[in-house]
């Protein structure tokens, strides 16, 4: 069981700034530590590509930088004063002025290589993460579980580790330590996609420990093809084992025979399947387009 005792607070969340607040939240702040400033807006989808990771690295400084956020929508004076034509845009600030930048949604690596000539090198929790999840891959579960376990220990909460641990212990069947490492992280944290995709994990798993066997379920349908809550807890069996595609056509065929079922009860557990599983899943993807295929044929 990992430690979570020590699991520290997450890092302070970007500063918005304004036109008003501009000289204190950036020209001041930088006279102490280095401000960058990301210039985005609400349409830009590029801006939501490269902000998380921009977020993560900043916070990966240690404090030696912070992160500031200005909507050019709302506030365009200041992007066009610095020349700022196009988003997103990141300016770094010292003692005063901008004193480097880059435009576009940049690889990781870049960022990391211009924050890290501002600041010095950056251990970023980032790499450590891709490790571990190599290791599962390969099925060092045991390696795995102890690099995570350190991410967790880190100052900077990692809320994809934490998640990424959650699916460890869901895989070895201990929901209970599942649920203890989420139930760690601070609020704000919860809201990460894979950390809500863990908890449909844990309770995908919670209402599958109690069902029959795959084969004793098959023959329930066998025996009454109508038999729709059989359909349903095969779908949950079988998701229990990671097959997706069976699971989801279980829950599709409950749709196709009766869209009202349970009260929409096949609809919604396939809804939290694909939040279980991630967007770009296969099944899920696949799913999908099938479920819209009888929502609106």
């Amino acid at each position: 069981m990992v430690d979570l005792a020590n699991a520290g607070a997450a890092a302070p969340a970007p500063i918005e700034t304004t036109v008003a607040r501009f000289r204190a939240d950036v020209l001041e702040a930088s006279l102490r530590k280095v401000v960058v400033v990301d210039f985005w807006a609400p349409w830009c989808g590029p801006c939501k590509q490269l902000a998380p990771i921009v977020e993560r690295l900043v916070a990966a400084t240690g404090g030696k930088a912070v992160l500031v956020k200005m909507n050019i929508d709302a506030e365009p004076e200041i992007a066009d004063q610095l020349g700022v034509k196009s988003i997103p845009a990141v300016v770094a600030f010292q003692r005063g002025r901008p004193v480097d930048g880059f435009v576009g949604a940049l690889p990781e690596s870049q960022i990391k290589g211009f924050l890290e000539r501002l600041v010095g090198p950056i251990e970023d929790a980032g790499d450590a993460l891709e490790a571990a999840q190599a290791m599962i891959a390969e099925g060092d579960v045991e390696s795995a579980h102890a690099l995570l376990s350190e991410i967790i220990g880190e100052e900077q909460v990692n809320p994809k580790a934490f998640a990424l641990l959650a699916r460890l212990y869901i895989g070895a069947e201990q929901l209970d330590a599942a649920r203890a490492v989420l139930e760690r992280l601070p609020e704000s944290a919860k809201k990460d996609t894979d950390v809500a995709a863990a908890w449909a994990a844990i309770e995908n798993a919670a209402a599958a420990a109690d069902l029959g066997e795959i084969d004793d379920l098959k023959k329930r349908i066998g025996f009454d093809p109508n038999d729709l809550q059989a359909y349903f807890d095969l779908a949950l069996a079988l998701n229990a084992e990671d097959r997706r595609e069976e699971a989801a056509n279980a829950l599709l065929e409950i749709i196709r025979r009766d869209r009202s079922w349970n009260e929409d009860g096949a609809r919604k557990q396939l809804v939290q399947f694909f939040e279980a599983w991630g967007p770009m899943d296969k099944a899920a993807v696949a799913a999908r387009r099938r479920l819209s295929t009888l929502l609106f044929s």
